[in-house]
């Protein structure tokens, strides 16, 4: 089955400019199906192309040269030129920033399993010369719109990875998303975790999946995994530059009582997580059913995160919380998750966070079945359906 992905349209409009089109994300989330589906397109359109993929052992060879003789090879190769795994390339952001000013150059794209490698490529040499666009497994809409029989049950149990489409047993979902974490392990982090280290690395994983949800400190994590608490802050560091693991940072306008410096972690796929926790049971009846409905709705606001835009928590040394704050434009928009609500009842912690931010124009509460709306703090307070957070009105609002 063909899923066509959302970033598709952007990244064919992408093909008349003259930046580098670089491709980012955890691995098996489709970005080479992407690359391929634009090389067909740009054949469409009547445009010679080149496709090297820098793990093919038949290819990697010609890129080991100077990069004058690289640089050179590309300009001549093709209209559109197509780098898959980029990040295997020797000084990969100093040659395409020279591909990219030489004037004949062709139109570069290129992906990679993100690393620090890259993004100092990136910072170092591509500066203004580039376009970063980050994939994402399936969103549950995509599944809706292309995928026969898709439920929501099923995909907070199993996530959205574009493999499963073709997967339909357990057994063989399972051994996919199996084989997804085992990649990760041994080609994106065996080079940057020492080997002494990688059990407490694996342990780290777990516990952050068990987690998931709940504010986790270096400190504390250190002290489970029997590691100094900077090794595990350049662990979460890797977490993220891999794209695998999304903080959240608190929100606070400097109020004595909030917490500042606290983090919440989430995986970027749900099935993932489950992977890691050896759990696939239905939601329904998991003790984590109420953090599995959280992580749906931090994965849905983060892969549509616009640039203006970054989503926090809150927290207060009392106990007082929202689970997420977009803000946006600088502008703090709640947003809660209750898990079994039936009343349009508004949380207390969205009724102190809205008396504390009176700049906030309104706030979401995401629940199971309830609808409606209410008025807080003068404001109102919108009651939607769970499985609606990736349509979630604050990310289209003005």
């Amino acid at each position: 089955m063909e899923i066509e992905r959302t970033l598709f349209p952007q990244l064919t409009a992408e093909m008349d400019r003259r930046f580098v089109s670089v491709l980012v994300g955890p691995r098996q989330v489709g970005k080479t199906h992407l690359l391929h589906a634009l090389e067909r397109e740009a054949a469409a359109r009547g445009r010679s192309t080149a496709w090297f993929d820098l793990e093919n052992p038949e290819h990697l060879p010609l890129f080991n040269r100077e990069n004058r003789d690289v640089v050179s090879f590309l300009r001549s190769a093709a209209d559109v030129v197509f780098l898959d795994e980029f990040h295997y390339l020797k000084d990969a952001g100093r040659l395409l920033k020279t591909l990219h000013d030489s004037r004949a150059g062709p139109k570069v794209y290129v992906s990679g399993s993100s690393s620090p490698a890259i993004h100092a490529h990136l910072k170092e040499s591509l500066a203004g010369r580039y376009r970063l666009s980050i994939v994402h497994p399936l969103s549950f809409r995509d599944e809706c719109d292309q995928v026969p029989g898709a439920a929501f049950a099923d995909h907070l149990v199993w996530g959205g990875m574009p493999g499963l489409v073709h997967e339909r047993t357990p057994a063989d979902r399972m051994a996919l998303l199996r084989d997804v974490v085992s990649a990760y392990l041994l080609k994106d982090v065996k080079s940057l975790v020492r080997e002494e280290n990688m059990r407490a690395f694996n342990s780290m994983l777990v516990l952050l999946a068990q987690a998931q949800g709940s504010v986790v400190s270096a400190a504390n994590l250190a002290r489970e995994i029997r590691l100094s608490e900077p090794s595990v802050a350049r662990y979460l560091d890797i977490l993220e530059a891999t794209y695998v693991c999304h903080p959240v940072h608190s929100h606070s306008a400097n109020l004595a009582n909030e917490l500042k410096k606290s983090r919440k972690h989430y995986f970027f796929d749900l099935g993932i997580r489950n992977m890691l926790l050896r759990d696939f049971s239905a939601v329904g009846s998991r003790g984590d059913r109420s953090s599995i409905l959280e992580s749906f709705v931090a994965l849905a606001i983060i892969r549509a995160l616009p640039p203006n835009a970054e989503l926090r928590f809150w927290r207060t040394r009392s106990g007082s919380e929202v689970d997420f704050v977009l803000v946006k434009n600088r502008i703090p928009h709640p947003i809660e998750v209750k898990a079994g609500a039936r009343t349009a009842e508004i949380p207390p912690g969205l009724r102190k966070f809205l008396a504390a931010y009176p700049e906030a124009p309104g706030a979401i509460v995401y629940t199971e079945g309830c609808a409606g709306t209410a008025e807080c703090e003068g404001r109102e307070v919108r009651f939607m359906d769970v499985s609606e957070a990736e349509a979630c009105p604050f990310l289209t609002d003005t």
